[in-house]
């Protein structure tokens, strides 16, 4: 390894570890993700000829730039997915189409709520995404729970939920969406595989929790309704549908069209705006639905698609340096190419840092087999095996995953509480999970 290119992986480790300590610098993530971006690429264009030689001296600098264009589009194709599919939350969100769960999880039972919450942010996780997920179950556990040792309970329940919900969907996870969209898993070998293990992550998790609720809720504590002024219930619903189908929609279209994911995306997207512009229209506000959509826009979480384009292009100086060819070289190696504990491995390094840059730098690492059935190809184990690990491992701390630092945010669980209460019921369920997988592969596929 050169001199130049120990200096690039000294830049990308010094950032990943302010990453990793937002919380302590309290500097946000993007913006040294932004700056080790830049920060790695500027250090390549030192010498760029020695990662090129075939590249003629007086062509170097072009071929560079056709590079980044090359990186750019492919995190474009994730960035636009996901800043349409946060949208379309918002819009359903803010129009109330989101009052079914409120509805729904109402109870006095303590472990029945448990039970509600659990499968509730399982499934809404697969169809939405684990961030957004956790954000609406959190407010609505405000409501339901008033006392704080039991709450904390149900929120570790939801970042427990989220994460394992999200792995199994192609568009649950930014980890799963990033493996879907690069073409290495697809839609039916996700659902069929993957279900199970990750249900288990969470069933398992919610079974040793339930053993900490006894009881029932004071009356008090009923769930109240949240009221929308501008629509009535029909249109909310018909907003509801249009969004969480129109999702759900998205890998059929794929399919159909062959068009890169996050077109679909504008189309649910497009029609839902549309539908919402039409409702408004007929109401008696003088605002028009065009404004609205545009103050939807704006919530936006513009810092999470930094990070992510950030990571991406960071990850992607490693890719053209050779550094990460020679690291999953290296794995293989070691580990005999037993893809279950490399991937095992890497579950448990995606709850210490961020899941995305580790299953970024993952799918550069190892090359996409041609042969049907093997562990490389598409929809193979090593495939698969990551998208669970990466999206179930980062539940075993609460810095691991997106869920999880909203959740701690919002509920101001301290990383202490959660590493003593809650990590060992994450990491017995994600061994499970693993376990539930070898004998799917054995015995069924």
């Amino acid at each position: 390894m050169s001199t130049l290119t120990v200096f690039i992986v000294a830049v990308f480790c010094i950032g990943y570890l302010c990453i990793a300590l937002e919380s302590v610098t309290k500097v946000n993530k993007a913006a040294i993700a932004l700056l080790m971006c830049v920060g790695c690429w500027t250090l390549l264009m030192v010498a760029p000829g020695a990662y090129y030689p075939e590249v003629p001296a007086d062509s170097v600098v072009h071929h560079i730039s056709e590079v980044i264009e090359h990186h750019l589009g492919d995190a474009a194709g994730t960035l636009f997915f996901l800043m349409g599919a946060m949208t379309i939350v918002e819009i359903v969100d803010s129009n109330g189409g989101f009052n079914f769960v409120r509805d729904t999880l109402k109870t006095s039972s303590k472990r029945k709520l448990l039970w509600r919450m659990a499968f509730m942010t399982f499934f809404l996780s697969a169809i939405l995404d684990n961030l957004t997920t956790s954000i609406v179950m959190v407010m609505v556990l405000r409501k339901l729970v008033q006392n704080r040792e039991e709450r904390l309970i149900y929120a570790a329940l939801i970042i427990i939920s989220a994460n394992s919900g999200g792995a199994f969907s192609p568009i649950g996870d930014v980890t799963t969406i990033m493996l879907w969209i690069k073409g290495v898993v697809t839609t039916q070998g996700v659902l069929t595989e993957i279900f199970v293990p990750s249900l288990v992550s969470m069933v398992i998790p919610a079974v040793i929790l339930s053993f900490s609720l006894k009881g029932r809720f004071d009356k008090s504590q009923n769930l109240p309704k949240s009221e929308v002024s501008q629509f009535s219930k029909t249109q909310r619903n018909i907003i509801f549908w249009l969004g969480v189908g129109g999702l759900m929609f998205v890998p059929v279209f794929k399919t159909l069209t062959h068009l890169p994911p996050f077109m679909g995306i504008l189309l649910v997207l497009g029609v839902l705006w549309t539908v919402t512009e039409v409702f408004h229209y007929n109401t008696s506000e003088d605002d028009t639905m065009a404004k609205r959509v545009s103050d939807l826009l704006s919530r936006i979480d513009l810092s999470t698609i930094m990070f992510f384009l950030g990571i991406l292009m960071a990850v992607a100086v490693l890719q053209e340096v050779q550094v990460l060819a020679a690291m999953g070289t290296g794995l293989t190696e070691a580990f005999s190419g037993n893809y279950y504990l490399i991937n095992g491995i890497i579950g448990v390094l995606s709850s210490i840092v961020d899941n995305v840059p580790l299953v970024a730098g993952c799918m550069h690492m190892y090359p996409v087999s041609e042969v049907a059935g093997d562990a490389m190809a598409v929809d193979g184990i090593f495939w698969q095996l990551l998208a669970y690990c990466a999206g179930v491992g980062g539940s075993m701390l609460i810095i691991g995953s997106a869920a999880g630092v909203v959740v701690m945010g919002l509920e101001k669980i301290t990383f202490g509480w959660y590493l003593k209460r809650i990590t060992w019921i994450v990491f017995v369920g994600y061994l499970a999970g693993i376990g539930c997988y070898w004998l799917e592969k054995t015995l069924l596929f």
